[in-house]
C-alpha cells in the first residue's frame, strides 16, 4: 500500500477503519476474480482512497471513504459522469442507499451488504468495457 494511502487509512477512527478495509478488500477480491479489470492502481483521490484499472482502462475510479461532517456512514464513489449510480438505484433501490449521483453510502453499524456491492463494484470496474459493447 502507498504511504499516503496508508496514512489516509490510519487517519480514520477506529471504529471506522475496519469498515474501510473491509470495503478495500472488497474492491480487489472483485477486481481480481472479474474478466479484463487487470492489476488495479491504489492512490488518493480528493484526499480519499481511489482505486483505478490504469492499466486496462476498463472501469471508472472507484473511491472510498469517511467523513467527519457524516460520521454514521462510509461511502463508495464513482464519477458522476457514469450512469453507473442510476443503473445502482435501478437494481438496488430497497437495498443500497444513495447519494447524488456518485456515492453508496452504508451505515457504520451494519454490516456491508457484500452481494450487492460485490456486482456494483464489479460494474464499475468493467464500466468502458461494457459501455463500449452496448
Amino acid at each position: 500500500m502507498e504511504k499516503a494511502v496508508q496514512q489516509k487509512f490510519n487517519s480514520y477512527p477506529n471504529h471506522i477503519k475496519p469498515k474501510i478495509e473491509n470495503l478495500r478488500d472488497l474492491i480487489y477480491e472483485v477486481a481480481k476474480a472479474t474478466e479484463g479489470v487487470g492489476k488495479l492502481e491504489e492512490t488518493l483521490k480528493w484526499g480519499e482512497p481511489a482505486y483505478l484499472t490504469s492499466k486496462t482502462k476498463s472501469g471508472t475510479t472507484i473511491r472510498i471513504g469517511w467523513k467527519p461532517k457524516n460520521p454514521n456512514q462510509i461511502g463508495l464513489y464513482v464519477s458522476c459522469n457514469t450512469t453507473l449510480i442510476n443503473t445502482f438505484r435501478t437494481m438496488f433501490a430497497g437495498d443500497l442507499k444513495f447519494e447524488g449521483n456518485r456515492a453508496i453510502v452504508f451505515p457504520v453499524h451494519k454490516p456491508l451488504p457484500r452481494k450487492q456491492l460485490m456486482i456494483c463494484i464489479q460494474m464499475a470496474l468493467r464500466y468502458h468495457l461494457d459501455k463500449n459493447t452496448e
